[in-house]
């Protein structure tokens, strides 16, 4: 294992463990660095590494600290590594999605308030029935989003959003080259909003996973 590895795992187990906490501040370089039996310079890479991925806030004239550790702030390295995806990733990106936004959206079933649906259902109204394209794959996004973030899971949540950026352009792609897109799309919406009104988690799945797939099985069958 490399020394900077080494330093990385050590710094790692100290988390773990719950030595150290999150808002907790690492002790001074030489110190910890004594403790762990690591040189400062294999500490400070190890320290460096954390901060890029979130794990530790470097704060200049006062210390390191641990982050919150929270789901999202943890995940936004997910989202970074994602941007860099090639064309031919997309069909695997949205089988992803296909496995687990219909997932999210059965437990939003239970859980999202119909003030949320509310805001849901006056997006799809401001969209009116024949939106540009652009419009509709901006709404789209949105209503995605407001759905998973109604399902109580913040990972699960996270995830989503970070796999939602590759598979923006083939949804315009289908929008501009599919005669019905627009109008599917807009009758998929509704039926998922209306699933999730009645409080029918499997219908909600049913429909969310109908939805996804449409897009999968289209860029599939013009690839």
């Amino acid at each position: 294992m490399a020394v900077t590895d080494e330093a990385i795992e050590k710094i790692k187990e100290m988390i773990v463990s719950g030595a150290l906490r999150p808002g907790d501040r690492l002790p001074k370089e030489s110190e910890l660095a004594a403790g762990l039996g690591l040189s400062r310079n294999s500490l400070r890479e190890a320290v460096r590494a954390l901060s890029l991925i979130r794990i530790l806030d470097v704060r200049q004239g006062d210390g390191t600290y641990v982050t919150s550790l929270d789901p999202q702030l943890l995940l936004e390295a997910l989202s970074f590594v994602v941007d860099f995806h090639r064309d031919d990733t997309v069909l695997e990106f949205l089988q992803v999605r296909r496995i687990l936004e219909p997932a999210a959206t059965a437990m939003a079933a239970a859980l999202i308030t119909e003030e949320e649906l509310d805001v849901l259902e006056r997006g799809l109204d401001a969209l009116g029935p024949q939106p540009s394209v652009e419009e509709l794959v901006t709404a789209d996004l949105a209503f995605h989003r407001g759905i998973v973030q109604g399902c109580g899971n913040s990972v699960l949540c996270s995830l989503l959003d970070g796999l939602s950026g590759p598979t923006t352009r083939a949804r315009v792609w289908r929008g501009l080259t599919q005669e019905d897109a627009v109008a599917r799309t807009l009758r998929e919406h509704r039926a998922i909003l209306g699933a999730l009104r009645d409080r029918d988690a499997e219908a909600a799945r049913s429909w969310a996973t109908v939805h996804v797939a449409s897009v999968e099985q289209w860029l599939r069958s013009t690839l």
